[in-house]
């Protein structure tokens, strides 16, 4: 058994956290994947309805990258995924070309309307009570 030190509980306590993660992720995943989506995917889906501006105007990946605990690596693959899905568009920033947006489509949203209750209740099942 353990020493019972503040820095041992620290680490007790960060481990836990760790395994609340995972299993929610997990049955995320296996919530999601009649829907042709991971925990991830729906996370960017849900973003980007939750914060897109309204009528169609797009939102700059730079701005998920913050939101989402990826790399921009894998982020970048995620959206060409969901992009090859037909479930968000990506266009150049006319006015920085560095500058990359997404925006939903009427099939990722909804994908995201289909999967969100599911979703939702995963959550209630691994974060509840």
């Amino acid at each position: 058994m353990g020493a019972n030190t503040p820095e041992a509980r620290l680490e007790e306590r960060w481990r836990d956290i760790l395994a609340v993660h995972a299993r929610t992720l997990g049955e995320i995943d296996r919530a999601l994947h009649p829907y042709g989506l991971g925990a991830s995917d729906f996370e960017v889906l849900d973003l980007l309805v939750t914060t897109t501006p309204p009528d169609g105007e797009q939102c700059r990946v730079q701005n998920l990258a913050g939101r989402v605990h990826l790399s921009q690596s894998a982020l970048s693959r995620l959206i060409a995924r969901l992009e090859k899905d037909g479930l968000v568009e990506r266009g150049m920033c006319l006015e920085d070309r560095r500058g990359v947006y997404v925006r939903l489509t009427p099939k990722g949203r909804e994908r995201h309307a289909e999967a969100l209750p599911v979703q939702r209740a995963a959550l209630a099942r691994t974060l509840g009570g």
